[in-house]
């Protein structure tokens, strides 16, 4: 060991620049997806349109050729629209990203929508007083909405 060189475990701890650290933490990711198919992945209904993000997923990106899983006769509709769905594509990344489509027959993962619950307007509960008269109100509403 020299004296210009500080010894291995100083050098463990000592302060690094985050810049530094980010292409080792995502190394891993990108391997797998690239920044492009990252995009296209996180941002595809903006991409294709809500009809079309409930009845497609995109899979994968290899070279210039997106797998797109859709069910059943969605395929054949998007082998007629492909051209302008890889235009669409391409102008959404900012540079050719896309130049062929595949599609593969698969179940799609539909999202789940959840509705917020309206609250209806209860009556307190006779006899009880404060916040534990309302929510007992409310709670009665419920259970009479639920069985009819």
């Amino acid at each position: 060991m020299t004296k210009d060189a500080p010894p291995d475990n100083r050098r463990a701890y000592a302060t690094r620049a985050l810049s530094d650290l980010v292409p080792g933490l995502t190394r891993a990711a990108y391997k797998k997806k690239s920044p492009a198919g990252a995009l296209l992945m996180s941002e595809w209904s903006q991409i294709v349109g809500p009809r079309l993000a409930m009845e497609t997923e995109p899979r994968r990106l290899v070279g210039l050729q997106l797998t797109i899983a859709c069910a059943g006769p969605v395929a054949m509709e998007l082998q007629h629209v492909s051209g302008s769905l890889i235009e669409r594509i391409n102008a959404h990344a900012g540079r050719q990203v896309v130049d062929r489509l595949r599609f593969v027959q698969d179940l799609v993962a539909r999202p789940i929508v959840i509705r917020p619950r309206t609250r209806e307007a209860a009556e307190p509960v006779p006899g009880v007083d404060g916040e534990l008269g309302e929510a007992l109100g409310r709670l009665r509403a419920a259970m009479k909405g639920r069985n009819g």
